[in-house]
């Protein structure tokens, strides 16, 4: 079967991965001509790793990053909010890696196999049927994955009821440190601002930093990060010290559209472009991955609904769950602070624990069919 995808992003590619090695003839086409290097980091939770396996690359991931204890949480003076005890979340749920997102792209783009990535091939349209115009030429797939991204030019035109995106009421920067010291990962929340780290395995730190903004606001760059955060507690200070100017991005965040299918005709929606949402929980590029392993398997049992039956309940639901994490975490109000605040420190650790649950309890979710080789699930 020839599948045609469109965008090369870890979506994008995780499925050729999937696709081609069952056989499948697959084109990516990626609009950029090169793939920059992506200077932001990301978490790969223990539900990402078992589709990861199913992939074939939990070890070559796991190689190429560093597992990293959950999240402990402060406040803006150091004093902690809430954590999980490491040892009890690997227990019960297994590792996080955390990795550089260009080795991740890497990692994918290494193992794509009879895959043919096309790189500077723009897409202008879709149709229903599988046919796509790239550049000036047509062409066919028998299934189209569309793995463009947020602001999916596929989904707005075969989905037109569908609204656009939504921007979530804040706006984040991302930033890869020099070499510093850093030895766990953490958030700290404020009023309307919070600030997350995490170390990287070459010795480096991956850091972010939020706050509640109008769409477009574009805020300025590392100074206004440190007028901002630089009086917290360690170690923002000591992070915002390592990290250049020219290594600061700085994105708008907005959640993809609920659809009621991520199916139509000959096209599926993949990642962002089916279910972009609020970075909150870690999970956008696990739920890309995911969806890879459920799509190959729909394709090869020759049912793509089974792919819409399967992907869209839990990805909605994970949607869900992270924005009404982002909105408590971007809370401005001062009272609303202090009761956040104070409800997080009375919360039992063990309770924290089992609400991740609907998330990362079994295999199932991440390898629904289960494809992942044994002793990896």
């Amino acid at each position: 079967m020839r599948a045609a995808i469109v965008g090369g992003g870890i979506g994008g590619l995780a499925a050729a991965v999937a696709l081609a090695r069952r056989g499948h003839d697959v084109r990516v086409f990626e609009r950029a001509r090169e793939y920059a290097d992506v200077g932001s980091g990301l978490s790969l939770w223990p539900n990402a790793l078992v589709a990861l396996d199913a992939l074939d690359l939990g070890g070559a991931v796991r190689d190429r990053g560093d597992s990293i204890a959950p999240f402990g949480i402060s406040d803006p003076r150091g004093r902690l909010l809430s954590r999980i005890e490491p040892s009890a979340f690997a227990e019960r749920y297994g590792e996080i890696v955390m990795i550089h997102r260009a080795e991740l792209l890497d990692v994918l783009r290494s193992h794509l196999g009879g895959a043919v990535l096309e790189r500077d091939a723009e897409v202008t349209s879709v149709t229903a049927d599988g046919v796509l115009r790239v550049n000036d030429a047509h062409e066919r797939g028998d299934v189209v994955v569309a793995a463009d991204g947020v602001h999916s030019r596929t989904r707005s035109a075969l989905w037109p009821l569908a609204p656009d995106p939504r921007y979530v009421g804040y706006a984040a920067w991302r930033m890869i440190t020099g070499r510093v010291r850093l030895e766990s990962a953490g958030e700290v929340w404020g009023r309307g601002e919070r600030f997350g780290y995490a170390p990287l395995p070459d010795g480096r730190a991956y850091c972010f930093a939020v706050i509640n903004t109008r769409p477009g606001a574009q805020p300025g760059g590392l100074d206004e990060i440190r007028r901002r955060f630089g009086g917290w507690a360690e170690p923002v200070p000591q992070l915002l010290d390592a990290t250049e100017p020219d290594a600061v991005m700085y994105h708008d965040l907005y959640e993809a559209p609920r659809v009621h299918e991520y199916v139509h005709g000959r096209v599926l929606l993949l990642g962002d472009a089916a279910h972009a949402m609020t970075p909150d929980l870690g999970q956008g590029a696990g739920q890309a991955i995911e969806d890879a392993v459920a799509l190959a398997e729909a394709v090869d049992r020759g049912d793509l609904g089974a792919y819409d039956r399967l992907r869209r309940p839990r990805t909605q639901a994970v949607a869900v769950r992270a924005r009404r994490i982002g909105q408590v975490a971007q809370i401005s109000s001062g009272p609303l602070v202090a009761m956040r605040d104070a409800g997080m420190r009375l919360t039992p650790g063990r309770v924290v624990l089992r609400s991740f649950a609907s998330i990362l309890d079994g295999a199932a979710a991440a390898d629904p069919y289960g494809t992942a080789p044994p002793g990896r699930r």
